[in-house]
């Protein structure tokens, strides 16, 4: 349960669940990676998400399930599907996918390394702490969903990507490059959030397709722990929503700062 209101909480808030998540390992004396548990509780912060952005699945299921969308015209497809708003953000979101695939992979085997290295986390944590202070002086750029580019699909993709590392956070990460690159606060998030659901389900199934029954932990704590993130998520992602529109992205950073010195002095 504890472990589900961390996940739930540091998923949404800028400051690394994987890396919290392997503080409260250590903490509790897990010295094996649990990553199987770590993908699951991510699983009940997807559901969140799903949640939150109900409408905006909707509206891009509804488009992806219309005749009219698949219809030939004169026009052409592609210049069609690139004036549709709801097109557009599930392309894009399908263009940020494929730097975050290529990039997990290639991070995956430094990733679970990583997961027994408290002092990496915390080094990773005052990374993400310098992101996040960055967006301070980042004026809000006036770009929102329609103005999305393919290179901003790419950036974002490639930050989720990296952020595969626990320590980094990987709303803080994308967010920040979203910022940086003109996005308006609201469009930032929103697709950093969006884009966030393919990679949660990859994870997910990469996990369970090399996973051995014998290695899964009981299945009521990942249960538990699953709807308790899940729950807490919810919350977590309407408070950041909010901070976000105001600006107040980087006051994180000081949070991201000492806790990030005191596991790296811990760990000696």
């Amino acid at each position: 349960m504890l472990l589900g209101v961390v996940q739930g909480l540091t998923e949404f808030l800028p400051v690394s669940s994987s890396g919290h998540l392997v503080l409260f390992q250590s903490l509790f004396g897990m010295k094996e990676p649990e990553l199987f548990f770590d993908v699951s509780v991510h699983m009940g912060t997807l559901v969140a998400v799903c949640v939150f952005f109900y409408q905006d699945l909707k509206e891009i299921s509804a488009a992806l399930l219309s005749t009219s969308t698949w219809s030939p015209r004169q026009s052409g497809r592609w210049q069609r599907w690139s004036r549709m708003p709801e097109m557009r953000l599930f392309g894009l979101i399908l263009v940020g996918t494929v730097p975050t695939a290529l990039l997990g992979l290639m991070f995956r085997p430094v990733a679970e390394m990583l997961f027994s290295s408290v002092r990496m986390v915390g080094i990773m944590l005052l990374v993400t702490g310098l992101l996040l202070w960055l967006t301070r002086r980042v004026r809000p750029g006036g770009r929102n969903t329609g103005k999305l580019s393919l290179w901003d699909g790419l950036w974002v993709g490639m930050m989720q990507g990296i952020a595969i590392l626990p320590g980094i956070s990987r709303s803080g990460a994308t967010i920040a490059v979203g910022l940086f690159k003109g996005l308006d606060r609201e469009t930032a998030a929103r697709y950093s959030f969006l884009l966030s659901i393919p990679a949660i389900l990859g994870a997910m199934a990469w996990q369970l397709l090399g996973a051995r029954t014998s290695a899964l932990p009981p299945l009521g704590p990942i249960a538990l722990g699953t709807c308790v993130a899940g729950t807490v998520g919810y919350v977590a992602l309407k408070v950041l929503i909010r901070l976000v529109q105001k600006g107040d992205l980087y006051v994180f950073a000081f949070y991201c700062w000492p806790v990030g010195v005191v596991a790296i002095v811990c760990s000696f």
